[in-house]
């Protein structure tokens, strides 16, 4: 028999039932989409914190207190205070890293920011004169502050959209003053509206000089952060090299194992997290896919139902010359056919729903999501969708096509 008639004969008897077929393939439909859309959003997630980093330059290495963490029980090593003043003035020094071009000196913290009767939690984000340069910072209106506030412990801040639009609402900001710990502040500049970036809101931060932080906001002789600019892209890992030494030479450690700091470029930085959102996003398809194996088992009940119905019509079918191979394919062309068919609609609705859910982060949320079609998620749902059919369809079309011809047509 041609294998044409057989699929004629396999659509056919699909369409003697459609409500049946369309429920049949929900849960195929269902776990399909589900992995589209988790892959989609991954890409878009992992695009996104990849765009952050790299926002930040190329040539930009950070240097942070504490081991480098290993696993949940080293997460606390983060809040060491193992980077102090003397660490700054040695990487500073030309001799000791040549190699570093520019670094800034970081100390960040929530606190409370008030205006008159307004309250407003912020970040207290505590840097040199750099920080604007390093992050692209430009104020809509003011201006920001300069090494001599940073020098002299100026009480001056820079805040962003949000600070000012909670503290002092449609009225100017610069020029008057907000209360932090119970010290004012004069607000030399209001920052245009810049969203979230390398793990800071800076719509939500109040920029200090790090000196007045230090001594006036946290109380502490200590950094939490020092980033780094190398001279040149091809010298960052030289410099990283020249990083450790000073530090190393400074904390007085010859086993680099017992390290009281980590230093990670950006590179490392998004090489890790996008192995952690990789990761992540397997998991969430590995668990989206025991949909798809209870559909698996849906088609083949639904089928084992429909060979039993249709035992009648496999009796005639054989009567008039249809072979046991003939009746093998037309039922497993069945099972295929749905999980083919329900594998297409899970694309196109998993596609769907992750394009608008990109764009409604994107112009609700303020974030930078694209978009991403998961060409791999598509590829990997209809081969995955095929195979169910395939697997949980062999033994209904098996059942069927062993059935003898007279025990069928005598059957009620």
């Amino acid at each position: 028999m041609k294998f044409s008639y057989i699929i004629r004969t396999a659509l056919a008897g699909l369409k003697t039932n459609k409500s049946r077929a369309v429920l049949t393939i929900l849960g195929i439909v269902i776990g399909v989409t589900a992995i589209i859309l988790v892959m989609s959003l991954g890409n878009g997630a992992q695009d996104l914190i990849l765009g952050q980093i790299q926002g930040l330059g190329s040539k930009t290495i950070a240097v942070i207190p504490g081991r480098e963490p290993s696993g949940p029980s080293d997460a606390a090593q983060i809040f060491s205070d193992s980077l102090k003043q003397r660490d700054l003035d040695s990487l500073k020094n030309k001799s000791n890293a040549p190699h570093i071009a520019n670094i800034m000196p970081v100390v960040f913290g929530g606190e409370t920011g008030q205006f008159e009767e307004q309250t407003y939690r912020l970040t207290i984000f505590g840097s040199s004169e750099l920080i604007f340069q390093i992050f692209d910072l430009y104020p809509e209106v003011g201006i920001n502050f300069g090494a001599d506030e940073v020098r002299g412990r100026a009480d001056v801040t820079v805040i962003g959209s949000k600070v000012k639009e909670e503290l002092f609402g449609n009225s100017d900001a610069v020029g008057k003053k907000i209360k932090i710990k119970g010290r004012s502040f004069r607000v030399i500049g209001v920052l245009s509206h810049k969203g979230a970036g390398s793990f800071f809101n800076f719509d939500e931060i109040a920029i200090v000089p790090y000196t007045t932080a230090q001594q006036y906001v946290f109380g502490i002789k200590y950094f939490h952060r020092f980033i780094i600019e190398a001279d040149d892209e091809k010298n960052i890992d030289i410099a990283a090299a020249e990083i450790k030494q000073v530090l190393r030479a400074n904390h007085n450690i010859d086993d680099p194992d017992k390290d009281d700091f980590f230093v990670s470029t950006q590179a490392d930085l998004a090489e890790r997290l996008g192995t952690i959102t990789t990761a992540l996003t397997l998991f969430l398809v590995a668990m989206a896919s025991i949909a798809l194996f209870v559909g698996g088992i849906g088609i083949m009940n639904i089928m084992l139902v429909s060979v039993t119905e249709r035992t009648k019509e496999i009796g005639l079918r054989k009567s008039i010359g249809a072979t046991n191979k003939d009746i093998l394919w037309q039922f497993l062309l069945e099972a295929v056919i749905l999980t083919g068919a329900g594998g297409v609609v899970g694309i196109v609705l998993g596609s769907s729903l992750s394009f608008i859910i990109s764009i409604i982060i994107k112009t609700q949320v303020g974030l930078d999501w694209n978009f991403s079609f998961p060409v791999l998620g598509a590829v990997l749902g209809l081969v995955v969708s095929g195979v169910i059919g395939i697997v949980f369809g062999i033994y209904p079309a098996r059942k069927a096509s062993l059935k003898s011809p007279m025990e069928a047509l005598r059957y009620e």
